[in-house]
């Protein structure tokens, strides 16, 4: 087909564009070139994200599992239940919950007015926040039920050391396994999230959409094969979790079994 010229001499880019859509490579080389760099850039995010949260867990769960596996107060079994709470809660509930404490009314605005922001809501920030409290209950429960196992026996062969020295120096060296098996647990659950951080962060591409969304947003838009290669890429990812768990476990059997 013949295009048109302009008065200037240059093809009628029109006329071009229309023929291209009539052809179906619009759509297949626009959709192509467009998602690339956006799954590309959400593979990233996603990454950052866990890697983030699971710091973050880690940082936070591990002195929490030790104090539940030691107090049998009221109060430490009502902060257990607490962090168990998100494993019944539907995860759209409780990012609303938490979308409401990071807006502009609640403590996530009072501590974004330190830096000039007026929320923590719709930003990287605030869907770690989300993240961590999501996966918190897969960090420090199989941590705590380490702790209660190892038991006061590091406390008792060394009296003369201060509680904390003995947790870094025995307790958490012992229970070296079940960390890894909670890293592994959080980052895993934090790559495959997406109830939470849609309602936290609001899938905004390039800041708080992650992979997950994508398999949503192409059924959506009955993009079937799309949907499939990022639902089979995350599948992946999860069988190759489960080796890894695997693999952490048959260790630590192999460490009970094996005679001191």
């Amino acid at each position: 087909m013949a295009t048109r010229a302009t008065s200037l001499g240059e093809p009628d880019v029109q006329a071009i564009t229309v023929t291209i859509r009539r052809s179906g490579l619009a759509g297949g080389l626009t959709h192509m070139d467009v998602d690339s760099s956006e799954i590309s850039q959400s593979i990233a995010l996603t990454i950052e994200l866990a890697s983030v949260t699971t710091v973050i867990l880690l940082m936070i769960g591990v002195p929490l599992a030790w104090w539940l596996a030691r107090s049998k107060t009221f109060l430490s079994e009502a902060v257990a239940a607490l962090i168990t709470l998100p494993l019944v809660l539907p995860p759209t509930a409780l990012g609303f919950c938490v979308l409401v404490l990071l807006g502009p009314d609640g403590p996530g605005g009072v501590l974004a007015s330190f830096w000039g922001g007026r929320t923590l809501a719709f930003t990287f920030a605030g869907i770690v926040v989300g993240s961590v409290l999501s996966a918190l209950p897969l960090v420090v429960h199989p941590i705590r039920n380490a702790f209660v196992a190892i038991g006061d026996h590091p406390l008792k062969m060394t009296p003369r050391v201060s509680p904390l020295y003995a947790f870094i120096a025995i307790s958490a060296p012992l229970a070296r396994l079940e960390l890894a098996k909670a890293a592994v647990f959080g980052f895993s659950h934090t790559i495959g999230t997406f109830g939470v951080v849609m309602m936290i962060g609001g899938n905004i591409p390039g800041r708080t959409k992650v992979l997950s969304a994508y398999v949503v947003d192409y059924v959506q838009a009955s993009r079937w094969h799309e949907a499939s290669v990022v639902a089979a890429g995350m599948v992946v990812f999860a069988v190759a979790t489960i080796f890894t768990l695997a693999i952490i476990d048959r260790h630590s059997t192999r460490r009970v079994t094996e005679p001191s």
